[in-house]
């Protein structure tokens, strides 16, 4: 899947590429029109000059003792023309040229007007009635250079202008779309159970229907696992009073019916009504990881209520449980006590009854808050070890249970902000299952 990219990264990249390429058109549009004012002013130049030089060089040849005799205009001080010139008759024979005049670059025959070679553009005017001409030439490369600088002049504001844009832009956009991030963070904030309304002020008018509309759905799945958590609650609550009187009735029934078959039926009846009563408690805790409230308001030491449940254990267990405390006298956290004795009975039943029976079940609790619950057995293959923790699956399933022990946890686990890792073999061996489960404190080993 392809990931998403950022809307503030996308918009400000857009805008300020958009703003970008508008002031490059504008500049080369600009460019245009300077050239072409270029052009015009230097022809009107041309012209200009041609009709101030032409009578002074016609009253110069006038004067002259040999009027057909070429003659070169000295300068005052050497230097590089731009404008050149040559004075010649109709048969084009030069009568005057400026210092630096190369007569190649001129046409072989004088014509009134503006004409263009290669590298030069010219002009000629006459007078005498078209007796004497007088022809400027102007290096076309002058143009292109004047040309080049102000093209120049334009662009390189924008190389301060770019950055200054894509600066200005990205806070824009960030200040515009701060709403949208204070309601991502919200969103994102949220806990597994936490289904209230998302409050975000100001958000803009093209996200606050989808805000809305997500608040409705939010609204609507919160009454929906209401429902279907009061349902599971109630029932299973309402059965455990019948369930433990019809349990009562067939144990007397197993203790007053003689030898035989309907002893034995008895006996089968209240195995079933037992595993009826534990997945009736299973699903009230299942009710309880999911109903939220999970989170106690003060900090809980759970070394007590470790060494508490693990008595329970080994006193209806067969002291099978090997308890590991830390160095520290206290371990606090913030989950709920009730949620804590929750997880903890489903890890221990579901290491006794998985686990091999001549192997104890190692708990272990460290300064960091890290629960470990391991016990003996062959190592879960890797398919059916990513699956335990669904409902109703179960690992060996020649051994009777409701496959909700791992579920229940990993309902609490998720509701406190907490992360289970379940490991086949056990850390350190060549067999047996392990469950890590890091609670929620600041700091955390690996396993």
């Amino acid at each position: 899947m392809k990931p998403s990219s950022s809307l503030q990264k996308r918009l400000g990249l857009g805008l300020t590429l958009g703003t970008t390429l508008l002031w490059l058109a504008a500049t080369v549009g600009a460019w245009l029109v300077v050239q072409h004012e270029l052009n015009e002013a230097f022809d009107s130049a041309l012209e200009e000059t041609a009709q101030r030089i032409l009578p002074l060089a016609v009253l110069e040849i006038s004067n002259r003792e040999n009027p057909r005799e070429a003659q070169h205009v000295a300068t005052l001080k050497m230097h590089k023309e731009y404008l050149t010139y040559l004075v010649r008759d109709a048969k084009g024979q030069i009568l005057m040229q400026s210092h630096d005049a190369n007569p190649k670059i001129f046409n072989q025959q004088p014509a009134e007007g503006f004409s263009t070679t290669k590298k030069y553009r010219l002009y000629a005017a006459s007078a005498l009635r078209q007796t004497v001409f007088i022809e400027i030439a102007e290096p076309l490369e002058h143009r292109r250079e004047a040309a080049r600088e102000a093209l120049l002049a334009l662009l390189l504001p924008l190389l301060a202008l770019i950055p200054i844009s894509l600066f200005g832009t990205w806070m824009f956009v960030r200040i515009s779309l701060r709403s949208v991030l204070a309601y991502r963070r919200a969103v994102e904030a949220r806990g597994v159970g936490d289904l209230s309304p998302i409050q975000v002020a100001r958000l803009p008018a093209e996200i606050n229907p989808l805000a809305e509309a997500v608040n409705h759905l939010l609204e609507r799945l919160r009454k929906a696992l209401e429902t279907e958590r009061s349902f599971t609650a109630n029932s299973a609550h309402e059965l455990r009073t019948p369930l433990a009187a019809t349990l009562a009735q067939i144990q007397r029934l197993r203790h007053e019916a003689p030898e035989g078959p309907l002893r034995l039926r008895a006996a089968k009846i209240e195995s079933a009504l037992r595993e009826l009563t534990r997945l009736s408690e299973k699903l009230m805790q299942l009710a309880k990881a999911e109903g939220g409230g999970l989170l106690s308001e003060a900090p809980q030491d759970l070394i007590p209520l470790l060494a508490h449940v693990v008595d329970e254990w080994n006193h209806s267990g067969g002291h099978r449980i090997e308890l590991h405390l830390p160095t520290r006298t206290s371990v606090y956290s913030t989950i709920d006590p009730d949620a804590f004795a929750i997880l903890l009975r489903n890890l221990i039943e579901n290491a006794l009854k998985y686990g091999t029976a001549d192997q104890p079940v190692e708990v272990s609790l460290t300064d960091q808050a890290l629960l470990r619950v391991v016990n003996g057995g062959p190592p879960v293959p890797e398919p059916v070890l990513q699956r335990l923790t669904e409902r109703f699956v179960r690992g060996n399933s020649e051994i009777s249970g409701s496959g909700l022990g791992l579920a229940i946890a990993k309902t609490i686990v998720q509701g406190v902000n907490a992360r289970m890792k379940l490991i086949s073999p056990a850390t350190g061996r060549r067999d047996g299952f392990e469950v890590c489960v890091w609670l929620p404190l600041a700091s955390t080993v690996e396993c």
